[in-house]
């Protein structure tokens, strides 16, 4: 019942989705085509730091776990590693079209004006922030602001906001002075988690709500309400490391780490239920490509 009536609270049309699923968590992001083969699908595209000819020779070992990938605006991959690489790539050239640095970078966004909002992670240097770059104009980071453990960025284009998670809450940015060189964020608010380690954030497709996971819950956060409820299907699940919905009612994918170890072998669906495992491959993050 529960679950009827949070559909029936999702139902407006969405974003188009595909059977494509991008995968990220070694050095190598690759794209599945699910409708080609659900129980092994073939890899239909990839790329990693070594088959990039755009890549400095410096940035070779700051692909090693990437960490967070998603397609944006244009047909680009936007990539980040906890290893600290940020890339942009186009998926029909494969070319890499910016790179930049940011301590155990875990997650970023392109905003308005080809910018990019970076989230990195625990480091002692470095780390622990909210940084924006340049995406014409690699390696240049225009400014950056406290974000302690930063885990998520997803840009809020109806409500010009960008929304941050870090390791205690979820937060709410607006831009300032976005059309000059020297750009910042200001915060609106903050909505502290009641349990620790906040790690994935995500719009769901056509709806008001973001998908925000802890290290011990999964929650949806209502950006018109501003309230937290838990999530019907996985409320109670440690561990989930991403989760990215095709469309409002659709089929979820999801990843969950594999104890003691940060990353799993099995990529985890839900309507329907099944699984797909990976033999040897070490899974951190999952997207619908839309």
């Amino acid at each position: 019942m529960f679950r009827a009536l949070f559909l029936l609270a999702l139902a407006w049309p969405g974003s188009a989705a595909t059977n494509q699923l991008l995968v990220c968590g070694w050095d190598t992001v690759y794209i599945l085509d699910l409708d080609q083969n659900k129980e092994n699908p073939p890899v239909i595209w990839s790329w990693s730091a070594a088959s990039s000819p755009d890549l400095p020779a410096a940035y070779q070992s700051k692909f090693r776990t990437t960490d967070d990938c998603k397609q944006v605006e244009g047909g680009r991959i936007l990539i980040t590693a906890s290893s600290d690489g940020i890339a942009l790539v186009d998926r029909a050239t494969k070319r890499t079209l910016f790179y930049g640095l940011c301590a155990n970078a875990h997650s970023a966004e392109l905003l308005p004006g080809n910018r990019l909002a970076v989230a990195c992670s625990v480091r002692a240097q470095g780390g622990n922030r909210m940084a924006i770059f340049d995406a014409a104009v690699p390696e240049k980071e225009l400014y950056s602001t406290e974000l302690y453990s930063g885990h998520g960025a997803v840009w809020d284009a109806s409500r010009q906001l960008l929304w941050a998670l870090s390791g205690q809450d979820l937060r709410a940015y607006s831009l300032r002075n976005w059309a000059t060189n020297s750009p910042s964020l200001q915060l609106e608010a903050s909505y502290p988690l009641d349990s620790r380690g906040g790690h994935e954030l995500l719009a769901i497709p056509g709806t008001n709500f973001l998908a925000v996971t802890s290290v011990q819950q999964v929650y949806l956060f209502d950006r018109e309400a501003r309230t937290y409820s838990k999530h019907p299907d996985l409320k109670d699940q440690p561990d989930i490391k991403s989760l990215s919905y095709q469309d409002a009612a659709g089929p979820i994918a999801y990843t969950r780490a594999d104890r003691p170890n940060w990353w799993t072998e099995t990529i985890r669906f839900l309507h329907p239920a099944s699984t797909l495992v990976r033999s040897g491959e070490k899974i951190y993050k999952v997207r619908w490509v839309h």
